[in-house]
């Protein structure tokens, strides 16, 4: 009686979450809802997403405005203001593997007002937020998150259901569960098996994506999200709820055998509605739960559409497509026959050997799309990359189109010594006068030489502070978000671990999310205590400079102190920039004998001798 009862549980359960037709990670064949599936970008942002964020704005307001009073903004009338203002915030989640996943997760719980804490500094701003973007390493951190109901880190860990990773995600269960590990991989290769069988392409971002599963997604607990799908964020009771921040993941379009460089790149938008481009290399969208479905010009070419293509792992495993490489080192020893015979057939391939690093989508969604003649239009295969491929390694670009009032750019890159260095910021400021730019403006940013010894990186800095200065790049000075950058940095913990360490006790976890939360709240508030006032200040300004309303003393005092001036730093190097007071040679403060961490996979760049 109770096994049937398990089994009902069981298929209600699955009836709930998965949408895919056939309940398994292989897509199927559905009616076609009629008329074009794809769109112009031109058209501006979908209809669904709009209507999202506006229904979701009426709570986010009140969580600013909420946030805001909570601030000690002085000599600011809170209500008054937002009788007539709108301003709106974006964050942006950077890559980095699990450095950035759990750095990232530390940040985003300060800004959350579901995390338990003494020191509350920016909690609610995750509440006020319309938008969340992230990619690769970030992209594990978002699509987890909104894929589990958008449950809080607090919960997240104390649940324990997902984000274990004290095993590599190709050995999940480890030596002690051989007879786990194996049924593990006989189902990766099964479910990527079925999908081949099913007529689709399939690349080392299938099976990788399916042993990222393991550790992201607790959906389907019988099938390890096998059956979950990106479109079926949009039907979860969070989403449904406007809990959610409109989440976007980012990937790089990239044509076999060539190389991504900023310019020529082309930004992938990965949404629950939408999966297509702004850039002119696309400009246009697809619906994603129809992906899989053979189009021409936007039309289906049979009787039946396809769903279940957006597998949610699969998504986030094409945002971090770098990780590919992961599975071919696999070591053949031990591993089942079906899943041995997987890996060599998927690395014979000539593309899939020599472009081990790209997720495949067959059919291409846009091929012979209208008024397009590219290299994205003529390939009967769309081929996706990682999203920090092109250096943008901070998801900027889709907030830049939503025109949020203020981002929050939380950098995790390993520019430098596992370090950011502003690297990606530059990246998204000088691809606005390419081609690929698209009429799109971002503020000023100085040199990486710059953003190290002025200290940028090691404190928080706001970029584009002042509207007036921007109009040499557009006429649309009040559109240009400002952005509150965020860099990653050792407080209580060595967090500058490498890009490919793939476990994590859970000791190093706590750790590194830890002290993501102290990057972002500022040791807590101990560095500032108008740190949460100062942040208040950079969300309103766009809204106070399109209505003509005066700052504040107290907001100018916080734009002295945290806004970038236009300097450019071109004398000797300072040093390493990690103790609290900003630029220094002196390691006497964060060394490997009072930071945790060191020995952890955290690299040293400032151990004194001892």
């Amino acid at each position: 009686m109770k096994i049937i009862l398990l089994v009902i549980l069981s298929a209600i359960f699955k009836s709930t979450v998965a949408l895919s037709p056939t309940n398994g990670y292989q897509p199927g064949n559905v009616s076609c809802p009629g008329g074009q599936l794809t769109r112009s970008a031109s058209d501006g942002i979908n209809s669904d997403e709009q209507s999202y964020v506006d229904a979701r704005y009426t709570a986010a307001k009140q969580a600013l405005g909420d946030f805001l009073k909570k601030s000690n903004l002085s000599d600011f009338d809170v209500d008054s203001f937002l009788s007539n203002a709108n301003p709106s915030l974006g964050i942006a989640v950077s890559g980095g593997g699990f450095r950035s996943m759990f750095t990232g997760a530390g940040e985003l719980a300060a800004l959350d007002s579901r995390t338990k804490s003494d020191s509350p500094v920016l909690a609610g701003l995750l509440q006020s937020a319309s938008y969340l973007s992230a990619l690769s390493g970030g992209a594990w951190l978002v699509g987890s998150l909104v894929s589990n109901g958008f449950e809080s880190v607090d919960d997240v860990i104390s649940q324990g259901q997902i984000w274990d990773i004290d095993r590599s995600l190709i050995d999940n269960f480890g030596i002690t569960s051989p007879i786990k590990q194996t049924e593990e991989w006989i189902n990766v290769a099964q479910d990527v098996n079925a999908k081949r069988n099913a007529g689709f392409d399939v690349s080392l971002t299938d099976l990788y994506a399916r042993l990222l599963s393991y550790q992201l997604l607790t959906t389907s607990p019988q099938q390890d999200g096998n059956a979950f799908l990106w479109s079926d964020v949009a039907s979860s009771s969070s989403f449904q709820n406007h809990q959610v921040p409109f989440p976007i993941l980012v990937s790089d379009g990239r044509a076999p055998d060539s190389i991504v460089i900023n310019s020529n790149s082309t930004v992938f938008e990965l949404t629950p509605y939408e999966v297509g481009s702004w850039d002119p290399t696309l400009n246009s969208f697809v619906e994603t739960k129809y992906l899989g479905t053979s189009l021409d010009n936007g039309s289906p070419t049979e009787s039946q559409c396809v769903n279940g293509f957006d597998n949610a792992g699969f998504f986030m495993g094409t945002s971090s497509s770098l990780f590919n490489q992961v599975v071919s080192t696999l070591s053949q020893t031990g591993l089942p026959s079906i899943l041995q015979d997987l890996i060599n057939t998927l690395l014979v391939n000539p593309i899939a050997n020599t472009n081990i690093d790209i997720a495949a989508y067959n059919p291409n969604p846009f091929y012979k799309s209208q008024n397009q003649d590219t290299t994205i239009s003529k390939a009967n295969t769309l081929y996706l990359a990682d999203g920090g491929e092109d250096g943008q390694n901070v998801p900027l670009s889709p907030l830049l189109y939503r025109k949020v009032s203020a981002i929050f750019a939380f950098d995790n890159s390993n520019d430098v010594s596992n370090w950011p260095d502003g690297s990606a910021l530059i990246k998204t400021y000088e691809r606005q006068f390419s081609s690929q730019g698209n009429g799109i403006a971002f503020p000023y940013v100085p040199d990486q030489y710059t953003f190290r010894n002025l200290n940028l990186t090691s404190r928080p800095t706001f970029f584009g502070c002042d509207a007036q200065n921007l109009t040499s790049l557009t006429d649309n000075i009040y559109d240009v978000p400002l952005v509150i950058y965020i860099a990653n940095r050792p407080f209580t913990y060595w967090s500058n671990t490498s890009t490919f360490k793939l476990t994590y006790d859970d000791t190093e976890r706590q750790g590194m999310i830890a002290n993501g939360y102290e990057v972002a709240t500022r040791l807590n508030g101990t560095l500032d205590d108008e740190w949460a006032a100062c942040v208040g200040c950079a969300i309103i300004r766009r809204e106070q400079e399109r209505n003509g309303i005066e700052q504040s003393d107290q907001c100018k005092k916080c734009f002295e102190n945290y806004c970038w001036d236009g300097t450019i730093y071109t004398g000797e190097p300072l040093g390493e920039n990690f103790s609290d007071e900003g630029l220094t040679n002196d390691a006497s403060e964060f060394n490997s004998t009072n930071v945790d961490g060191i020995n952890d996979g955290g690299t040293s760049v400032l151990k004194r001798k001892l």
